[in-house]
């Protein structure tokens, strides 16, 4: 019944933990090493970049002995060894150390940029989750009508459109002359919680929405028409159960698995995805701040931003995997 499972769980289960908590212990450990490996490919990608923090700060008329004392200053002077060392250090004290830009811790820079993101983000999961299951189920009940022939049609067209399309033909329709029901800039104000300006976040909510909703419906659906097409449920027909109770009880159960997979890839998208969300809207979050940080050569920054995304990523995955097992009896059972 499960055919999509991320490279993890097939390994945890050749590695044949005992129990749940075997396969955790097996998850947590390969998150771990995903994460070190994230941070050597970071890390190293932002060495190889051209020009640093020092160069972008004082511009190109700068003198040598300007620069060198800068860069010493910054603590760029010092070998990529030192400088990777005390990078994953800070991470792992929760102190990754100041902005390159602007001197200020970047946690402190960046803990409200992550609440208004991840509010956001919820908003955004909030709705397209339940709206993307109820889609692809109908969908499948409904197989080859025409509600299902729309939908279908509907959901490929917004899954190939760029999401920073998406979100300029929402500014276009709703923040224009045509419907202006929403301010075309989404700007948290400095100290205002995002929940108080819920004109600034749906614009960006709905563009996020509109992007991961068609790549979960149309995998809910094929999924909720394989089990529908099972032995099981025909027999249940023949057994006289209600259609209604076939879809809520038997069906749906089963076909959430492989969606499951999917929903936890895409939320791992909306983390990296508000990143050029955020940056249409010029909404107040860790996209702008990872921009800004590229912008300026602030490497600590954007270092700190793309393991948060990381994190966010691994951690959705190991949910996504547990949930697969919590709702497939013969995962559940090769596991006992």
């Amino acid at each position: 019944m499960v055919k999509k499972q991320t490279l993890s769980l097939r390994l945890a289960r050749r590695l044949r933990p005992r129990g749940l908590a075997g396969l955790v212990t097996v998850r947590v450990i390969l998150a771990v090493i995903t994460l070190v490996v994230v941070s050597i490919i970071v890390f190293a990608s932002t060495q190889l970049l051209p020009g640093n923090a020092a160069k972008a700060k004082l511009g190109k008329q700068a003198t040598k002995e300007s620069l060198a004392a800068l860069e010493k200053q910054l603590g760029l002077d010092q070998s990529a060894l030192h400088q990777y060392a005390h990078f994953v250090s800070g991470l792992l004290r929760g102190d990754p150390g100041n902005s390159l830009t602007s001197g200020q811790p970047i946690m402190a820079d960046l803990s409200p940029r992550l609440s208004n993101s991840a509010f956001l983000v919820l908003v955004a999961a909030a709705i397209s989750i339940p709206l993307s299951l109820f889609i692809g189920s109908l969908a499948a009940v409904r197989r080859d009508g025409i509600l299902d022939e729309i939908s279908s049609f509907l959901q490929r067209v917004l899954a190939s459109i760029p999401e920073f399309v998406i979100g300029l033909a929402l500014i276009a329709l709703f923040a224009t002359s045509v419907f202006h029901a929403f301010p075309a800039v989404s700007i948290i104000p400095p100290g205002s919680p995002p929940w108080s300006n819920f004109d600034a976040i749906w614009l960006p909510a709905l563009t996020l929405v509109l992007v991961v909703t068609p790549n979960i419906a149309l995998i809910m659906r094929s999924a909720m028409i394989e089990v529908l097409e099972s032995d099981y449920i025909e027999s249940a027909r023949l057994t006289g159960v209600p259609e209604s109770r076939i879809v809520v009880r038997h069906a749906l159960p089963n076909a959430l698995a492989p969606a499951f997979q999917v929903i936890a890839l895409n939320l791992a998208y909306l983390a990296g995805g508000v990143i050029v969300v955020e940056s249409v809207f010029s909404y107040t979050g860790i996209g702008v701040a990872m921009r800004d940080a590229v912008l300026n050569r602030d490497f600590p920054t954007a270092q700190v931003v793309t393991m948060i995304i990381a994190g966010v990523y691994v951690i959705t995955n190991l949910a996504a995997d547990i949930g697969t097992i919590l709702v497939t009896p013969r995962l559940r059972t090769r596991l006992v």
